[in-house]
């Protein structure tokens, strides 16, 4: 039944979007889009006949046919897409999710709220699908959240909303606790504050974002701008139901170790948990902005068109619209 479940709301998560692109859409899906379903669905036929080495590479056999598909419908809706416009920026997501996905992995050293499950006893093909599988989660993340604020789902200027300094200091202070807490606290304690990794880096992050001009949820709410904030959110939910529903059925997988939680599941998820996947792209956006700016990337010609995670000073949000903003960063 809770499976039954889930698939429902995949299903319909999915069909929401699709609806939502093809009333958007100004031009067809190219290429790529279509590769991304051929392979999408052949991967699936081969997962569930368990054809290797498909079957254990699953995850992100899918998501990287996934990452074909967003790419290519962003692209039919803007006329730019990363893969097609700035694929070094594509890269730089994929190779900086390796080590951002490790920070969450490390956590759970001393949490324990997850584990892997046949996964190959070969040592490199094991690290050579860690590596593949946490290459594409800030791209997912990422290029939904585009996808998303392309559909126009929310308008993007709203009522101006300011927080003092004082309290965006306290922010950080907060999200400093709230990360060190599962680490300081007795072990026994740790594996139930699995929430607090989820939201903490949002809090620590994002008022750290804002001072330096870079991209910041709380400078886009300052100037009525709404629409980023929402997109990730809506990023976060999608993703997080696809991560589940594929997760569900490879034969190389994770399952969940919550010390609570676990006899009500949707797939493999204790169900609060699939609320914790939205402040979770939230975290990605942020890690990957601040990342981005510590390592002085230069901005691509993508960021003319596509949010993106940098900033310039000089830029006046008020004078210019959130897309050109985006660009000056």
């Amino acid at each position: 039944m809770m499976v039954t479940l889930g698939i429902t709301i995949t299903a319909a998560t999915v069909a929401i979007v699709v609806v939502s692109f093809l009333a958007r859409r100004t031009r067809p899906l190219p290429w790529h889009g279509w590769f991304g379903l051929i392979a999408l669905a052949s991967a699936e036929w081969m997962m569930f006949h368990g054809v290797e080495p498909v079957a254990t590479f699953f995850t992100p056999v899918a998501w990287t046919a996934y990452l074909l598909i967003a790419d290519a419908a962003l692209f039919a809706v803007r006329g730019r897409s990363y893969l097609r416009n700035a694929p070094l920026e594509f890269a730089r997501m994929a190779f900086l999710s390796i080590p951002l996905w490790l920070i969450f992995e490390g956590y759970n050293l001393r949490l324990q709220n997850w584990t892997y499950v046949g996964v190959p006893s070969n040592l490199l093909l094991r690290w050579f699908g860690y590596c593949w599988s946490f290459a594409t989660i800030t791209p997912g993340i990422l290029i939904t959240a585009e996808l998303v604020e392309s559909l126009s789902w929310v308008p993007r200027r709203a009522k101006a909303f300011h927080l003092s300094r004082a309290t965006e200091a306290a922010f950080i202070v907060v999200g400093a606790l709230l990360l060190a807490a599962p680490l300081v606290l007795p072990r026994n304690i740790a594996p139930y504050l699995f929430a607090f990794v989820w939201i903490g880096f949002v809090f620590l992050l994002d008022p750290i974002l804002k001072h330096r001009d870079g991209p910041s949820f709380l400078a886009d709410l300052e100037h009525g701008d709404r629409a980023r904030l929402f997109s990730v959110l809506v990023s976060g939910w999608v993703c997080g139901w696809l991560w589940e529903f594929w997760n569900f059925w490879a034969a190389a997988k994770w399952r969940y170790t919550f010390p609570m939680f676990q006899d009500w599941k949707i797939f493999e998820m204790p169900v609060p948990g699939f609320l914790g996947f939205m402040p979770f792209a939230l975290e990605c956006f942020l890690l990957y902005a601040l990342t981005s700016a510590l390592l002085a990337w230069k901005p691509t010609p993508m960021r003319e068109t596509i949010g993106t995670v940098h900033s310039n000073a000089e830029a006046t949000s008020s004078t210019v619209t959130a897309s050109h903003r985006d660009a000056a960063r």
